[in-house]
């Protein structure tokens, strides 16, 4: 195959609906905030991804740098690892980090799209595995006990073997009132996870894991600043029940530092925080290297691919953020994620939808 080379890139902002806001302890999301990224080559071959902005505030700006980053990468050979070396290289003394990395990043899962569809492989093929179905569980809300009841029932009839809520509430009681009526809903068949969206101080989050813990709740993720790795360490000492985190590093390197200070028993990277497919298979290699079961946070479409080769595998976040703009390659059926076969990392825009949503 000759060389590929990148011609051009495309940014669109769009704000997607949500079926339900996503309420958690520290704010509330109402809306999906989407950057769409097109990498254009010179072999007729378009990769596809999207980076999820969190706040509308940060859509333009994301837009923006993505615009900005084509002068960087045209012209440069469709490779993924080469393109991360010259991102890393030039943005060293700004800080790799923040809404740059988020761009960089949303530009290296494109390039992984557009090099697995230029083999006319799927993404987990292209990377030297093969398709297999992903265990997923079901990721909620801050949705308290009505609502929070109603979508287990739902997640549990639709075959989930876990589901996660968020807690957080104003006193620990409430968090309890509402774990045990998601419990009486799944049985003890379920495994239910709880997130506190970093919301306590280090006491408390001993305070309310401990009782958390008696409930049987299969972990607990990021009880209290998402930075104090020293804090989550304590918190971590003080209880039995697995500590969760790693959704907010930026990095491998963020990676590195968490496992240094001791401050997890499971880790789940963002793909787009962690830098992409390639910053992925990075932290794939630390957690395999101490041992530590790794999920997906968010980006279900690129997490399918990148669990299937992840020696530590362990749950695949099934939360659909870019449903209303993408076609539904990917399949959740009896509480697995399944893979289709399409070239790529199964990213197909909707245009029609896409022109609803634009920014």
């Amino acid at each position: 195959m000759d060389e590929i080379r990148i011609t051009g890139l495309r940014a669109r902002a769009v704000n997607v609906p949500l079926p339900y806001p996503l309420k958690t302890a520290s704010g509330t999301i109402v809306t999906s905030p989407l950057v769409l990224i097109d990498l254009l080559t010179d072999a007729n071959v378009t990769g596809h991804a999207y980076v999820f902005t969190y706040s509308p505030i940060a859509l333009k700006p994301v837009q923006r740098l993505v615009d900005e980053l084509e002068a960087v990468v045209k012209g440069l050979p469709l490779a993924p690892f080469e393109i991360d070396r010259a991102m890393n290289a030039r943005f060293r003394l700004l800080g790799h980090t923040g809404l740059m990395r988020i761009a960089t990043a949303g530009i290296d899962m494109a390039a992984w799209d557009a090099q697995a569809k230029a083999h006319r492989l799927p993404l987990v093929e292209l990377l030297g595995g093969r398709a297999r179905p992903i265990p997923a569980y079901d990721s909620h809300g801050m949705d308290d006990v009505e609502l929070g009841t109603k979508r287990a029932q739902e997640a549990v009839e639709a075959g989930f073997a876990a589901i996660k809520t968020k807690v957080g509430y104003e006193t620990l009681e409430r968090d309890l009132q509402v774990v045990r009526a998601i419990r009486q809903v799944t049985g003890d068949s379920v495994q239910l996870m709880v997130d506190f969206n970093q919301a306590l101080s280090v006491p408390e989050g001993k305070r309310r894991g401990r009782a958390l813990e008696a409930e049987g709740v299969a972990w607990i993720e990021e009880p209290t600043a998402q930075h104090d790795y020293a804090g989550h360490a304590s918190i971590r000492a003080a209880l039995k029940v697995p500590v969760q985190i790693g959704e907010n590093w930026f990095g491998p390197e963020d990676m590195q530092k968490a496992i240094d200070s001791h401050a997890c028993d499971l880790c789940m990277p963002d793909v787009m925080k962690i830098g992409g497919v390639t910053g992925w298979l990075k932290a794939s290699a630390l957690a395999e290297q101490h041992g530590l079961p790794m999920s997906s946070h968010i980006f279900q479409e690129f997490s399918a691919h990148l669990l299937a080769v992840t020696p530590t595998a362990h749950w695949l976040e099934r939360m659909d953020l870019a449903g209303p703009i993408l076609e539904p390659l990917l399949r959740f059926e009896d509480g697995k994620a399944h893979i289709g076969d399409e070239p790529g990392a199964g990213i197909c825009w909707r245009e029609d939808a896409i022109s609803r949503f634009l920014v």
